[in-house]
């Protein structure tokens, strides 16, 4: 039987909505792809301008162009950490059985 609480719970401890954070991860994710359409357009607009330096200039650009969609899909698909106040529960470890203790075949007779 689980022991009460010695102190109320507070609904600041409370952990966010499933809509708050399906929220905040949507956010995060049309903000990082609207990043790497500044990174192609930005390439395109470097690649009429040819600025000195212009193959580091392209470089950066397509490895924001690989790198964004990437880390904003792992960012997205990603969870909050489980706060100290509400650990995950336990897991029950297994029982240890012998390599010896092997259970004796059970033999079934039809006849008495």
């Amino acid at each position: 039987m689980k022991k009460p609480p010695e102190r109320p719970v507070l609904i600041t401890d409370a952990a966010r909505s499933q809509s708050d954070q399906l929220r905040s991860r949507e956010i995060r994710y049309v903000s990082m792809m609207a990043l790497r359409a500044a990174c192609l357009i930005t390439g395109a607009i470097l690649i009429s301008v040819k600025p000195p330096l212009l193959p580091v200039w392209l470089i950066l650009c397509a490895a924001g162009m690989v790198f964004l969609p990437w880390a904003a899909v792992l960012i997205a698909n990603d969870r909050p950490p489980k706060s100290k106040a509400n650990p995950p529960a336990p897991r029950p470890e297994p029982t240890p059985r012998a390599l010896d203790q092997q259970p004796e075949p059970r033999t079934i007779d039809l006849e008495p």
